[in-house]
């Protein structure tokens, strides 16, 4: 086999990126302490960064950053900062969510490799044509996408010059990746912003199948299905773990390490994966590769299952049988361990010292010698040394003013204390007394020695992003839009005159055409595609596009945005692309020539104040819906009320309607809603009803929106939806008085998420 199969290993702390490296990752990917999706993480300090990329790339192995979380419009002046560090360090990538920083990258950054994030929840060809056109060089597919999929769309992102990975080992989501907003609505923690608290791990009160933990899914790993992701030409196995400390990084990459070795030399698989039971999971499967989601994927414990999986094998019954099969297991990891303290013993991310020798006499040229000492990163005690010398053009000359003493030098030569360099010594005793050298002189034998520290590559200047210009439009009043889902609501447009937006679903019936007429008969209505189109149901709703030739859609998929760029068509951006940011609009409109977009209903008045829109762009913001929590491809009602069917199949995402509810610990209940042609989805207790930013934001949003749905209402009675447009209608109209029989109207609502924010 010809092309390499990249090995991609996560780095929560030093010691596990180097654990790592010594199992035989070609490449880690680590977070500093800020901008990434694993707080919970130790993380690295910036100094650290730079230790680790000098060890890892003697080793050969990549390191890429992660900067995966959306950014907020007061963060983008640390960001840049941060920024403009980066690009004078030797990372290989940064793994990219928002897109507002996709546009940075692109316009300022460009040296700058930049992978596309799992939270960007890619599935669908046209995804991969717009991450393309951001630039990105490589995407991380979605978990939940069976080899079938995987293979076709990696051959799509080939033919379009990006690689893709796909995760084979480690914890799953039940929910799409940043399509899970259950952290952001029960405690104001939001996995797009990596402080997810895990709902899907919580402990509920026991449903109708018995189980405790119903959204609790096993670990993910495809350690034998190796062959077929060669096939399907994935370019890098991706294990996931920051969280995850170094003997279990080390376990599990050594464990991945050699069957591919296996693999690659003899075309077969190594039978035994004893040792990835030996660290933490949660058991495992690999429905999701498979396509087979059965309630095998669950299991109804979140904790270590390495113990009851030693037990289960050795076949122990008794008390004193189970106690040796986990003192063997225990024995097993500390015998793991002390191999990985043995090989890491020697690593070292530490600075360089650097001894910095001066010298030069009068009508001679200054002098500077740079001796480089590093603790040896290979397994031995030896420090190693190297030097190199730089001389000034100008030649030294006597002066008794500005003389050129010790002061002066070690003032204009300290910032050599950087992340990676830190001066041991200055030896100043062969230059002479009473001499000068032009400061300008001296700043360009500065610039020659910061060239040779920075291994003969040119410093690239900090980049200042220019701020983005604030055009003034003309103060209208906001605009109602409304969103239906049913024919029976079509009698709504007869009580507004606000825009009608039309909620497609996200699976389609092969060669239907219903949704097709139904556009066509009703031209007001304004296609509403949803955030998740796989396979046929993305080709579906390419179709309606094709076909119907809307003048204006909303897309929370951003393959069917590129599509409605393809073919000149205006469309808006939904709430589902989570845009935080005003870098995220500059780079709809001028990448994809997006006509407006969606506010991200998880920021605040705050974290909303300072948004700049770029000229003749419309701002939405939904003021009043559901409250999803998250969306899966699993079925959640396997776990709960229970479901006659094996696995799920084609039919039930076209025909299942069913709804329950959960109850967790505290005893808030939610309510688990699948409508005809949708994924299963669980939705908070409460409405979203945000009056506040009528008031707020007026002069900011073009079109105050609001979700007329009945997804997530579960056994909820159903609102008076004319009543509902009345009322908002008046309080955009600037009538006051309609806040208190809206509120009366909508008894269990909340806007928390507009207090709290990110």
């Amino acid at each position: 086999m010809g092309r390499k199969i990249e090995l991609l290993a996560p780095g929560g702390d030093v010691e596990a990126v180097k654990a790592a490296i010594v199992a035989g990752a070609n490449a880690v990917y680590c977070g500093l302490d800020t901008f990434n999706a694993r707080n919970r993480a130790a993380n690295l300090s910036f100094d650290e960064l730079n230790g680790v990329l000098r060890l890892a790339h003697e080793y050969g192995c990549e390191v890429f950053l992660t900067l995966n979380i959306v950014i907020l419009e007061q963060e983008i002046k640390g960001l840049v900062k941060l920024l403009n560090q980066l690009v004078n360090t030797s990372i290989d990538g940064v793994i990219v969510q928002d897109l507002g920083l996709f546009y940075l990258v692109k316009n300022y950054f460009p040296s700058l490799v930049v992978h596309a994030s799992t939270q960007l929840t890619t599935h669908n060809e046209g995804q991969i044509l717009f991450l393309s056109k951001t630039g990105a060089s490589r995407v991380n597919l979605s978990r939940e996408l069976n080899l079938d999929e995987i293979k076709s769309l990696t051959t799509v992102a080939h033919k379009n010059n990006l690689l893709t990975e796909v995760f084979v080992h480690g914890a799953l989501c039940i929910a799409f990746s940043g399509q899970c907003y259950s952290s952001s609505v029960s405690v104001g923690n939001s996995g797009n912003r990596g402080r997810c608290s895990q709902a899907c791990r919580d402990e509920y009160e026991p449903t109708n199948e018995g189980n405790r933990f119903p959204l609790n899914l096993k670990d993910n790993s495809a350690y034998f299905d190796l062959p077929e992701l060669v096939d399907a030409g994935v370019d890098s196995l991706k294990i996931e773990g920051r969280i995850k400390g170094a003997h279990y990084v080390y376990t599990v990459v050594d464990s991945w390490r050699k069957q591919i070795s296996q693999f690659v030399e003899t075309g077969k698989l190594l039978a035994d994966d004893s040792n990835l039971h030996k660290v933490f999971n949660r058991d495992f499967t690999n429905s999701f590769l498979k396509g087979k989601l059965t309630k095998s994927m669950f299991i109804d414990n979140p904790r270590d299952n390495s113990g009851q999986y030693a037990i289960e094998k050795s076949h122990a019954i008794s008390v004193v049988q189970v106690q040796q099969a986990k003192q063997t297991l225990y024995s097993d990891r500390n015998a793991l361990g002390a191999t990985l303290k043995q090989k890491i013993e020697f690593l070292s991310i530490d600075k360089r010292e650097l001894k910095l020798e001066f010298s030069g006499q009068n009508n001679q040229p200054l002098t500077l010698n740079i001796i480089i000492s590093e603790a040896g990163t290979r397994p031995v005690k030896n420090s190693q040394t190297k030097s190199f010398t730089v001389n000034s053009d100008v030649l030294l000359a006597t002066a008794a003013h500005s003389i050129l003493d010790s002061a002066v030098l070690e003032k204009r030569f300290k910032s050599f204390n950087d992340a990676n360099y830190m001066i041991k010594e200055f030896d100043f005793k062969q230059i002479g007394s009473s001499l000068s050298l032009p400061f300008k002189e001296l700043t360009l034998l500065k610039n020659k020695a910061v060239r040779l520290l920075n291994d003969s590559v040119d410093v690239i200047a900090p980049i200042e992003v220019p701020a983005l210009i604030k055009h003034q439009k003309e103060k209208e009043q906001p605009r109602l839009s409304i969103l239906i889902s049913s024919i029976k609501d079509l009698a709504l447009c007869a009580a507004t005159k606000a825009d009608v937006y039309f909620k497609l679903p996200e699976s389609f019936k092969k060669g239907c055409t219903r949704y097709i007429q139904l556009l066509k008969d009703n031209p007001r209505l304004i296609p509403w595609f949803p955030a998740v189109l796989i396979g046929k149901d993305y080709s579906e709703a390419v179709k309606i596009l094709e076909q119907v030739k809307p003048e204006r859609i909303v897309t929370n998929n951003t393959g069917i945005a590129y599509k409605a760029f393809e073919q000149n068509i205006e469309w808006l951006a939904g709430p589902f692309l989570n845009t935080t940011n005003s870098y995220a609009l500059a780079m709809f409109k001028e990448s994809l020539n997006c006509a407006g977009a969606f506010i991200s209903n998880e920021i605040n008045r705050m974290q909303i104040r300072n948004i700049t829109p770029p000229e003749n762009f419309k701002l939405l913001y939904s003021i009043y819906h559901p409250i999803l929590m998250m969306t899966s491809r699993q079925c959640f009602f396997q776990q709960t009320v229970g479901c006659k069917k094996p696995s799920i199949e084609d039919g039930c995402m076209l025909k299942c309607e069913k709804a329950t509810t959960i109850t967790n610990s505290k005893g808030i209940s939610f309510a688990i809603d699948k409508q005809k042609g949708g994924y299963p989805s669980i939705y908070n207790d409460e409405q979203f009803l945000n009056l506040d930013i009528i008031e707020d934001f007026s002069d900011l949003f073009d079109e105050f929106f609001i979700d007329l749905t009945n997804i997530g209402s579960g056994s909820k009675t159903e609102q008076d939806k004319v009543k509902i447009i009345q009322h908002i209608e008046n309080l955009l109209n600037g009538n006051r008085d309609a806040f208190i029989p809206l509120n009366e109207l909508v008894s269990v609502s909340t806007n928390a998420q507009y207090s709290q924010g990110l």
